[in-house]
């Protein structure tokens, strides 16, 4: 009888969770109520909910979208039954409860710091950011938004930069590209109600966000930005406002996996706010967003302090840091976080000098910039198409970073990292098995096998592989390469072989352990003090 019972209410809990709703683990579920339209409820309203499930708990905020109607939106990060209750000052919004089932799918997660240096979905799945800058794909006619999902679709870029608020254009006064819709209910800064917000702009926001999660994109969402020149306001809003915004925009997509928050482009070029203002966004994010999104902020003439702990990486514009070898891993040592570079300038034919790089030049740089054991971000401004508002794509850059995504992905899983930065600048991998080299403008017609000696042993194998980055071509090179005799810093091919190369720029090697491991201890990685 016991036994029949257990069955019984077995089948019974399975019945009741298969009526439930399902949802995707990492996916949106949302809490839909409605209630009274009274006062302001952008600024009067408290709305929340705790989601749980065994000992796991989460506590997002709501949000009011217009017409009677409130949200809270959940990403459940474990499939099986998750309960929910609300709580509000909103005498109809408290106390509501409910359930859903969140089922396994093929969504990764939100991707997170990983191994230091580097990221990870929440699954585990490394992450290597080949990013892309859209500033404007949001605000764009329909038509050219799909233009720009499906050039993206037949690309390698995994992550956009974007805008959350249109910057101040003339084109978007009248005409095919006039705005019709903005953050903040009005439709000129004579009307803007900054107490208001206008939830079918946010609509708009959400839909553009999630096509690019599916085409399997992050979203760097940038939240302020300089760009009024005195024309809309939304670049001098007060704090009061900003706070606002800032947790309306949490409270809104933080439930969606692929958001990476920006506190700002170019953050010093907004004049009324200090670092002591981006300090106390960046904490309201932090405090708000129940999922621990990646955050960071874009520097203009004034390097903001990615050490803050409220940093999870460095988003750098320094153009000079990818030009050479060697300023990565400076960076690296400096922060102890992922370096991305996401504006190391644009291919293009710009008249601004920012926009006048070759395709090779901003290939040259994302070389630099992975073998330094950082990221980059690409931009385009060829004719002023792409960087501001997407389309297509017409530069020579995009495969040539596609080429060294393949790369990089099929290298070490736990990231590339520089093997011996203070005298071997150009090389980065897993020392004792994996180097990536790259020779950048050098035109060497041969090189002698030789590696830094740190994790090597006598009689390692190696394999080589010589890469024309620019013509994106891959040549072994016949036969295997045998470490000889250990010595205090690098260590050569024991019949002092050396590799054949054709004397023209933006080569590299691919140097990969074969083979049995030897017998015999590994050398230990040199100090950093040259002449210990």
């Amino acid at each position: 009888m016991k036994r029949l019972f257990a069955a019984l209410l077995l089948l019974s809990s399975l019945a009741i969770a298969h009526a439930q709703e399902r949802v995707e683990k990492w996916g949106v579920y949302e809490v839909v109520l409605k209630g009274a339209d009274a006062g302001n409820p952008f600024i009067d309203l408290e709305l929340g909910a705790t989601f749980t499930q065994g000992s796991e708990s989460y506590a997002p905020e709501g949000f009011y979208d217009g017409d009677g109607t409130y949200r809270i939106r959940f990403m459940p990060p474990s499939a099986g039954q998750w309960r929910w209750v609300t709580r509000s000052n909103h005498p109809d919004l408290d106390g509501k409860k409910g359930a859903f089932v969140a089922v396994e799918g093929k969504n990764k997660g939100p991707v997170r710091v990983a191994n230091v240096h580097h990221f990870a979905h929440a699954d585990g799945t490394p992450f290597r950011p080949f990013g892309t800058t859209i500033y404007e794909w949001a605000f764009q006619p329909e038509a050219k938004k799909r233009q720009t999902l499906e050039t993206l679709r037949k690309t390698a870029f995994n992550k956009a930069r974007m805008l959350a608020v249109p910057p101040y254009k003339p084109y978007y006064l009248s005409g095919a590209t006039r705005l019709t819709d903005f953050p903040f209910v009005g439709s000129s800064r004579a009307d803007f109600d900054f107490s208001r917000f206008n939830p079918v702009y946010f609509r708009n926001l959400e839909r553009d966000v999630q096509r690019l999660s599916d085409l399997g994109i992050q979203v760097d969402l940038i939240l302020f930005r300089p760009y009024d020149k005195g024309q809309w306001g939304f670049d001098t809003t007060s704090d009061a406002v900003n706070q606002r915004f800032v947790r309306y925009m949490v409270a809104r997509f933080a439930a969606y996996q692929n958001i990476w928050w920006s506190m700002a482009n170019e953050n010093s070029y907004i004049k009324h706010l200090g670092d002591e203002d981006f300090d106390r966004y960046f904490q309201i994010v932090q405090k708000h967003d129940p999922y621990g999104h990646l955050r960071s902020i874009h520097n203009a003439d004034r390097i903001y302090d990615y050490n803050k702990p409220w940093v999870t990486h460095v988003s750098l514009q320094y153009y000079n840091a990818v030009k050479v070898f060697g300023v990565s891993p400076l960076l690296r040592d400096i922060y102890r976080k992922p370096i991305v570079h996401d504006e190391i300038n644009y291919e293009g034919n710009s008249a601004s000098r920012w926009g006048e790089l070759s395709g090779e030049e901003l290939t040259r740089r994302f070389w630099i910039a992975l073998t330094g054991g950082a990221y980059a971000t690409h931009g385009e401004i060829l004719d002023n198409g792409w960087i501001g508002g997407g389309g297509y794509l017409a530069g020579a850059s995009p495969e040539r970073i596609a080429f060294l995504r393949t790369i990089v992905e099929a290298g070490p899983k736990e990231g590339l990292k520089p093997i011996d930065q203070l005298f071997v600048m150009n090389t980065a991998g897993k020392a004792g098995e994996y180097y990536l080299m790259y020779f950048g403008d050098e035109r060497p017609s041969e090189w002698r096998f030789e590696l830094p000696v740190g994790e090597l042993r006598s009689g390692m194998q190696f394999k080589v592989d010589v890469i024309d980055t620019w013509n994106m071509t891959i040549t072994p090179v016949a036969g295997t390469f045998s470490i000889g005799e250990l010595t205090r810093y690098r260590v050569a091919d024991q019949d002092k072989r050396s590799v054949a190369l054709p004397g023209k720029p933006y080569m590299a090697l691919r140097i990969q352990r074969v083979g049995a491991m030897p017998a015999g201890p590994r050398a230990p990685v040199p100090g950093a003090v040259a002449d210990d």
